[in-house]
């Protein structure tokens, strides 16, 4: 059975985006696979969600640029004809610490992860009020919560995402859109991976459950947020975190 369902995923050509496009594309659903600059990797994304009976459209786009962002939107509505689901994942990290950081390392990863967020927000929100429904999540993380030294460009960038969640979430769900966000803790991903045997350690050390997540734990938090299941629920961070926060 066909959910027909509308999806726009952004960075979605590895890691927890390739795991929240590939599940949010089965049963029928349509995905719109967004990436910055790995086109090979992005089209292995869509590959997966069509052998798995989802349909895909490939679309690169800067989530930064506005303008970026509306040929974005532009190109999933001319594919499908509506947006049923945005997540908003893409991220990235330019770690340092405080004292040492430069401007442009902090406004990078503001730029990326929260005006990002911001931009495919207010793009997506007139076709979704229009028809009266939609789910937007946000990909934040724990460190929006209990922070992270040598990281207080993206721990204010993703606390700064749940503080936008709540607010957007008010303003929506009078036109039935609910506004949730998905707080992933230690996940083993290609950027986590660059931490090291040793700090690897150290994480899971302090995880009560005693392992790091994996991509597809996101991705199953994002598909219940997202499905009927959900529809009263909004302005809610949901950790994935294996209990590190707790």
């Amino acid at each position: 059975m066909s959910t027909g369902r509308v999806s726009i995923v952004t960075g979605a050509s590895r890691g927890i985006g390739r795991a929240i496009a590939i599940e949010l594309g089965k049963d029928g659903g349509n995905v719109v696979v967004n990436y910055q600059g790995r086109s090979e990797a992005a089209e292995e994304t869509a590959a997966a969600i069509r052998a798995n009976g989802g349909q895909a459209l490939v679309v690169q786009a800067d989530v930064s640029v506005a303008a970026d962002v509306e040929r974005l939107v532009a190109a999933a509505l001319d594919a499908f004809g509506q947006i049923d689901v945005l997540v908003n994942n893409a991220g990235i990290t330019r770690d340092g610490l405080l004292m040492r950081m430069k401007d442009e390392d902090w406004d990078a990863v503001h730029n990326t992860n929260l005006r990002g967020a911001f931009l495919l927000i207010r793009e997506v929100t007139r076709p979704m009020m229009k028809r009266r429904q939609g789910s937007i999540i946000n990909i934040t993380s724990v460190v929006g919560q209990i922070g992270n030294a040598g990281q207080v460009n993206y721990s204010a960038a993703k606390a700064g995402l749940i503080g936008l969640t709540k607010s957007v979430a008010k303003e929506l769900a009078s036109r039935n859109i609910t506004v949730n966000a998905v707080a992933p803790g230690y996940i083993e991903t290609e950027m986590t991976q660059m931490l090291g045997e040793e700090a690897a350690n150290a994480m899971r050390a302090g995880i009560p459950l005693g392992r790091a997540g994996t991509p597809e734990d996101v991705a199953a938090a994002v598909a219940f947020l997202t499905s009927s299941k959900a529809r009263y629920i909004t302005g809610q961070v949901l950790n994935v975190d294996g209990g590190m926060v707790m």
